[in-house]
């Protein structure tokens, strides 16, 4: 069974490469730089050429039932924070074969990302001025109206109950506009900028402050400092909900075999509260 799953996997992802192969194709592009695949192979990122400029081809591939929701064109309607240092999509093509599929070509974000993997395992030397335009981002953000959804209450309770049980209220008492998926793969350093967009939309308050620090525990220094540029959000009622709902969430993930080593720091964390 081992194997057979093995060549399966492997017979998709190079399916996901014809896809982005495909894409590039139908852009006029060449693809220059190592194709990345996303979360459970959904998704397939690399660097592209076209005549002047080197741009950012992402493909992403989706049963058809599951493209009617926010997700699907998230980091397109990013495209509204036209201020903040983030990748610019520029175009979009969209095709169906078995699954459906959808092309976003985007500007490329300057420098590398902080993590090579959404929990960060050693310290980054940012500078300040990266962590003061990551909290005005956030300001921004949060300020922004929208009818896109990255949470409701039934999501919010169900996670909280699922590892906590009846200990706490999961009840959301402030909501703001989020960016959903604030990890340290998708942001970019030294000079600041922050990838993709997709889960975007209204949540808890505090939710992007707290998944960055579920996601920085590992690397104490680096979470103090996450702790200190959001205090005043984390500090709060609020806040401490939001990092409720965040360790809910990575827990959820744990259960599900990944990043097992953040378990006891999550847990630690919310003993806290």
């Amino acid at each position: 069974m081992r194997t057979d799953l093995s060549e399966a996997d492997r017979k998709f992802r190079q399916w996901m490469r014809a896809n982005l192969s495909h894409a590039a194709d139908h852009f006029g592009l060449t693809v220059v730089g190592h194709a990345r695949l996303g979360w459970f192979d959904r998704s397939i990122s690399a660097r592209v050429q076209a005549a002047d400029r080197q741009l950012w081809l992402r493909v992403v591939s989706e049963e058809k039932q599951w493209t009617d929701g926010d997700f699907w064109t998230g980091n397109f309607d990013a495209n509204a924070f036209a201020t903040l240092s983030k990748p610019r999509v520029l175009d979009v093509y969209e095709w169906e074969e078995w699954r459906q599929q959808r092309a976003e070509l985007m500007t490329l974000a300057p420098g590398s990302t902080c993590s090579p993997t959404d929990v960060l395992n050693q310290a980054v030397d940012l500078p300040d001025e990266w962590w003061t335009r990551l909290r005005r981002t956030i300001q921004t953000v949060a300020a922004t109206p929208t009818d896109r959804i990255n949470a409701d209450q039934a999501l919010v309770t169900g996670r909280i109950q699922q590892h906590f049980g009846n200990s706490v209220s999961p009840v959301v008492r402030q909501w703001e506009t989020v960016h959903g998926d604030l990890h340290w793969a998708n942001l970019m350093g030294p000079d600041f900028s922050l990838l993709d967009w997709e889960s975007w939309g209204r949540g808890p308050v505090g939710t992007d402050p707290a998944t960055l620090l579920c996601y920085s525990l590992l690397v104490p220094e680096t979470a103090d400092r996450v702790r200190n540029t959001f205090a005043h959000v984390l500090d709060t009622d609020a806040g401490r909900l939001a990092q409720l709902y965040a360790a809910a969430r990575l827990l959820h993930w744990i259960d599900k075999g990944g990043h097992p080593d953040l378990a006891a720091p999550l847990r630690k964390l919310v003993e806290t509260f």
